[in-house]
């Protein structure tokens, strides 16, 4: 072996935590090694912008669909990657579909799918959140044999599995958070009230404050940057010094809001957002958020849809996983008085 590819390897193998050993197996092609570790391996391969041999890539077992909204919000190509490498490490070819203003409807990407003969599907913030939908759509899904998994937004008139974030325990815990540094008037900026995972935040938010004795301030809007503004001016203008708020976009929409009334963020309004990614460590200032478990979340949607893929009967149950509050530099101290 070549001095270029040994060093390749060692690389390769730093990468994934393996051996040296392990990762020239399954760069060979060889038998021995388990599926979670040929991932890792070969999202090495990939992180590190290496092609995959040849005797790596191996025939594919099927295609799954991925149908998620807009990509601008970071927490859905997060969600993405991790799937698809989830579905990639068990020989699945993910095939993504996005629901964009002006573009294909969700009903239409799932046509589309079906037409090319997909194993099964994964929704991810799909009409299935969304109280106001049709949720018969789901159950003719069903019926044409094609298994799926649902990702947040749980709806007891759908039979399949479902994977979701604790979004009543994400609210208690960014007011607890905030009541923990003197906040008095807290509000909270969160989506349209048809979402499911909308009422379990605001539901969540409202206990939370009723648990001492405050009272809860709510404005619905859109789950953006600007409908964040919108609503932290009307909490601002409620005297809030505390905004929890249902997204990361939101959270930015919020701090701008502070700022535009010459507010200083957070010397006088604390904000804390929702989701978390790798950006918000970078933000003025660095967002104090409450972090979505987002691989453990997507692995259990793929693991759920191997069962029926495999001729399981399609479970109908909600997974829910704890989210985890983060603190950065956007929450401090509650102004005096």
């Amino acid at each position: 072996m070549t001095t270029a590819l040994t060093a390749r390897l060692a690389d390769i193998a730093v990468q994934a935590e393996v051996s040296e050993a392990t990762a020239s197996r399954v760069l060979n092609g060889r038998p021995g090694v388990a599926a979670t570790t040929r991932q890792r391996v070969l999202a090495a391969v990939d992180v590190l912008g290496y092609e995959r041999p040849a005797r790596a890539r191996q025939r594919s077992a099927g295609l799954v669909g991925l149908v998620i909204p807009e990509l601008t919000n970071p927490i859905f190509p997060a969600f993405a990657q991790v799937i698809e490498q989830s579905l990639s490490g068990y020989g699945f070819t993910p095939v993504l579909g996005t629901r964009m203003l002006g573009g294909a409807t969700e009903d239409e990407l799932v046509g589309q799918l079906v037409e090319r003969d997909v194993s099964g599907i994964i929704f991810l913030s799909g009409l299935h959140a969304d109280l106001t939908a049709d949720p018969s759509r789901y159950a003719r899904l069903a019926a044409r044999g094609v298994p799926f998994v649902l990702i947040n937004g749980y709806n007891d008139g759908i039979s399949a599995p479902f994977v979701s974030p604790d979004d009543e325990a994400a609210a208690a815990m960014a007011v607890e958070h905030l009541r923990q540094l003197g906040h008095e008037r807290i509000g909270l900026a969160v989506g349209p009230e048809r979402f499911v995972p909308t009422r379990r935040k605001a539901a969540g938010f409202t206990r939370a404050m009723e648990r001492c004795g405050a009272e809860p301030s709510i404005r619905h809007t859109l789950f953006t940057v600007e409908g964040g503004h919108a609503a932290a001016g009307a909490l601002l203008d409620a005297g809030c010094t505390g905004i929890v708020c249902g997204s990361d976009p939101m959270a930015l929409g919020a701090v701008r809001a502070a700022r535009q009334r010459g507010l200083a963020v957070p010397g006088e309004v604390s904000v804390v957002g929702y989701d978390d990614s790798e950006f918000n460590a970078f933000t003025d200032p660095p967002l104090t958020t409450v972090r979505q478990p987002v691989r453990a979340m997507a692995n259990a949607a793929v693991h759920a849809l191997l069962e029926p893929m495999g001729g399981s009967p399609m479970a109908d149950t909600e997974f829910v996983f704890q989210p985890e509050l983060v603190v950065r530099g956007s929450t401090a101290h509650a102004p005096r008085g």
